[in-house]
């Protein structure tokens, strides 16, 4: 007589709860700011965005942290990205200003819902092969923040947005084409935030906060700005070193 195999049962199928809360929070917190907008509360709009990417940015270290990283968390996060980084600041700055411009507005938000499609897309399909150091392309959560950081200061200084359409085209065209260029950014995956650092470093962490606190919308429009510049001028940095070194040989 053959004994049939005690273990038949097929191995459970499901989702790790923790990390995708987060991934689900921030997904929220990217369609409220639509409806934030919808309803002409740029304000909120804007803050709700940092919010998603103070949630993006969580997901993935409460999943290794965790250790409930898996395929599923991996495609959700990507989703829930296009959302809260590419469709919801392309609506917002719509909403908020490019629609005193007609089709020139919608073409230029457009461009930076479409370059974070891509920018995410290219991500996913460079996964376990890129230097984790770096990324290619302006990071989407750090694009949407240029507009965010944008649209909050012009709210906090009462400026219209569409008295400033023109200067939005402009971020929102440049912050669409520096998702899908080859610009190097870095990463800041190899800081170690668990280990000891010196004591003037603690010091200088505590100065970066207190400048936040002190304007948010300022400090985070100029931070998102400045991080989009340093993928092109470290690019030129690197380029001029190249030719330097080849008329030395």
């Amino acid at each position: 007589m053959i004994e049939e195999p005690t273990n038949t049962r097929k191995p459970r199928r499901g989702i790790y709860l923790l990390p995708n809360l987060f991934t689900t929070a921030a997904l929220f917190a990217g369609f409220y700011a639509v409806t934030a907008a919808i309803n002409h509360n740029f304000h909120v709009a804007a803050t709700v965005m940092f919010l998603a990417m103070i949630l993006d940015g969580l997901d993935g270290r409460v999943a290794r942290l965790t250790n409930t990283q898996s395929a599923f968390g991996a495609e959700y996060d990507s989703m829930a990205d296009m959302i809260s980084f590419g469709a919801a600041p392309a609506l917002v700055v719509y909403i908020w200003s490019l629609a005193s411009l007609g089709k020139l507005g919608w073409i230029a938000a457009f461009v930076h819902c479409a370059g974070a499609a891509l920018r995410l897309a290219r991500f996913n399909t460079q996964i376990g092969k890129e230097d984790k150091r770096f990324f290619q392309g302006l990071p989407s959560p750090s694009a949407a923040a240029i507009l965010a950081g944008f649209v909050w200061l012009c709210t906090e200084y009462n400026i219209a947005g569409a008295d400033v359409a023109y200067i939005t085209i402009g971020l929102a065209l440049s912050s669409g084409l520096l998702m899908v260029s080859n610009f190097r950014y870095y990463s800041f995956k190899d800081v170690d935030l668990r280990g000891r650092v010196p004591f003037l470093k603690a010091i200088l962490v505590m100065l970066v906060f207190a400048v936040v606190f002190a304007n948010p919308p300022l400090t985070l429009f100029l931070l998102a700005t400045g991080y989009a510049i340093s993928g092109p001028a470290f690019t030129l940095i690197a380029l001029r070193r190249k030719r330097q070194d080849h008329k030395k040989v």
